[in-house]
């Protein structure tokens, strides 16, 4: 998801140069769908909505003004293009959500890809799904992500195998990572990385983050021994499950500091969540 505090403080940097709101363009793409999907106004700028958070956390969307409740501002990618359609659909049941519900979006149109090229189960699971009430029956393409739309606007609220459920809450690992990486100025941004795993039965969630090469460097140079580094990255690692306790009303089974590279990205450096559960379950993880 686009996020709007990145949009708010790159145009306040550099509004000084003459930098404009309309020229950001927020839209939603895949390689399956030959990139683009949908696509706003080129000339407006981008379209936000501020929502509970709290409703969000049950695939509710309520729009609220109200400065008291735990809100969450989301930026619409806009409107479908062309011949395209969007759907919004339950993901396990595959039936169509009702206004002012999250689900999964599906996309139907010319520019669909017809599958993957020889893995016929996998082409016949992504590329020909079909909402079960809804007639005349076509095939969809389901992209994996979950979002809503509002006025025909898209909004993208997360990825379904990402979303972090615990006592039949859904958690976004993305708004957990922003906490993180804003809550101490030694994590590295983009190097955060919420998953959850089982204990007992129980889901529990886990944060793995890269520090900065100087911190570690820093208490040996002032002559630190290694147990005071220790006490120092526990200390990181309290304040981290603090603020995650406080911004989110959760409680952090582990917290990982990890080495600078050490998180698994994508080659277009997308956080591999994962790869780093899997890491983690296995102990493989740089620390």
């Amino acid at each position: 998801p686009i996020s709007s505090k990145v949009l708010e403080r790159f145009a306040k940097t550099f509004e000084v140069c003459g930098f404009r709101r309309e020229a950001f363009y927020p839209c939603y793409g895949m390689a399956e769908a030959t990139l683009i999907i949908s696509g706003g106004d080129k000339f407006a700028p981008p379209i936000q909505t501020t929502i509970a958070t709290n409703a969000l956390e049950q695939n509710q969307i309520i729009s609220t003004t109200s400065e008291t409740e735990a809100t969450k501002t989301l930026v619409g990618c806009g409107q479908t293009l062309l011949d395209q359609q969007i759907k919004i659909v339950h993901p396990e049941k595959l039936t169509l959500c009702a206004e002012g519900e999250v689900g999964e979006i599906w996309v139907s149109g010319p520019s669909i890809a017809e599958g993957y090229w020889r893995k016929p189960e996998e082409t016949k699971q992504t590329f020909e799904a079909c909402i079960t009430d809804a007639l005349p029956q076509k095939s969809f393409m389901r992209t994996g992500d979950l979002g809503f739309l509002e006025a025909n606007e898209l909004f993208v609220t997360g990825r379904l195998k990402d979303v972090i459920i615990i006592n039949g809450r859904n958690h976004y690992p993305q708004d957990i990572e922003w906490t993180v990486e804003q809550s101490h100025p030694t994590i590295r941004p983009g190097c955060v990385a919420g998953f959850s795993v089982e204990v007992a039965g129980e889901e529990h969630l886990v944060v793995v983050a890269e520090v900065e090469r100087n911190f570690r460097e820093v208490g040996r140079r002032n002559g630190k021994s290694g147990t005071e580094n220790s006490n120092s990255s526990q200390d990181l690692i309290k304040s981290i499950q603090r603020v995650i306790s406080r911004n989110h009303d959760l409680q952090t089974y582990r917290v990982l500091l990890l080495k600078p590279g050490a998180i698994p990205k994508t080659s277009s450096g997308k956080i591999q969540r994962y790869a780093c559960r899997d890491g983690f379950l296995t102990g493989t993880l740089k620390v």
